[in-house]
């Protein structure tokens, strides 16, 4: 832990910031509006313009909102503070981080209902809000499901099936593409919600203490940093072989395949959790390899499902 008695030690205020604002971790936001938008381009072979970029803006607002509000939220609990990088730490204004991450909700929603209302569907808006409220008991009370290790599922659940199909369906207003042909819709689903979820579980490691301070039963906290690190190959090889069946069965282009180009970096993340996962000072950055590995990974499927 740094300690003001060690100022070489203390980050400086920029970069304190930064971590704060966590840039990186909005690619969550652009990758599953990317990919279910490419699994209906894949089908339809028209792309929705203007949709697309609505949709894009306005899960980045709504990602800022998860973001602002789980510092709130965790302010609350005490779990953040050793965190010198909250933002409700760096303001010391809890309440205009909170009226903050409320706008950027708004504004998001705001841009969903534009998408329903110009295709005169609620389809879309309504699978929306299931996710923000499903977002919201991650860390809201009076349910804080995450303190309860159910964050992954979460997660994978919001950021895999639920945004892909409400990105898809921005596209065809028709749900009979998928019905006729499910399989490329379940395997990007479990690729796009295994490696989101991913970022999360390696967001544990180097925190156990503080969880188990604050009471929190993360994944980690249950498993134990050596089992989490031994399960981490498992998790990210299984996003892998969900596109390498559908492939092999027919379902998508061998051009999705393209994904496997992404394997150094899940390489890299196992090994570095592998040697480090009871440093946590080493460890830390393992989420930011996780982030590289969803993006790059996301970024290459949605095109290899397009120029298949």
């Amino acid at each position: 832990m740094t300690t003001l008695s060690d100022p070489s030690q203390v980050p400086k205020p920029s970069k304190l910031w930064l971590a704060a604002i966590k840039p990186p971790m909005y690619t969550v936001a652009v990758i599953p509006i990317w990919v279910g938008t490419a699994v209906a381009v894949a089908e339809t072979h028209r792309l929705e313009v203007r949709s697309f970029l609505t949709f894009l803006i306005s899960a980045i607002l709504i990602i800022a909102w998860l973001n602002l509000s789980n510092d709130v939220f965790d302010s609350d609990t005490g779990i953040d503070k050793n965190k010198a990088h909250s933002l409700v730490n760096l303001t010391g204004n809890r309440s205009l981080i909170f009226w903050l991450s409320n706008l950027f909700l708004a504004l998001g929603v705001a841009g969903i209902f534009a998408i329903s209302a110009w295709q005169q569907d609620l389809t879309v808006l309504e699978i929306v809000l299931a996710c923000c409220v499903l977002g919201y008991s991650y860390q809201g009370p009076p349910f804080r499901l995450g303190y309860h290790g159910l964050g992954e599922l979460i997660c994978f659940v919001t950021f895999g099936p639920m945004a892909l199909a409400a990105a898809y369906y921005s596209q065809t207003q028709s749900w009979m593409g998928l019905l006729a042909n499910p399989l490329p819709f379940v395997a990007t689903s479990l690729f796009v919600g295994i490696a989101t979820s991913l970022i999360l579980f390696c967001s544990h490691f180097h925190q156990v203490e503080d969880d188990l301070a604050a009471g929190k039963r993360s994944p980690i906290v249950r498993l134990g940093t050596e089992r989490g690190a031994k399960l981490l190959p498992w998790l990210s090889g299984a996003m892998f072989v969900a596109v390498a069946v559908a492939v092999m069965l027919g379902s998508v282009s061998p051009w999705t395949l393209l994904c496997l180009a992404s394997l150094p970096l899940a390489v890299q993340l196992v090994q570095h959790v592998g040697e480090n996962h009871d440093r946590p000072e080493l460890v830390s950055n393992c989420k930011f390899i996780a982030v590289n590995l969803h993006f790059a990974s996301g970024t290459l499927l949605g095109l290899g499902l397009i120029l298949g």
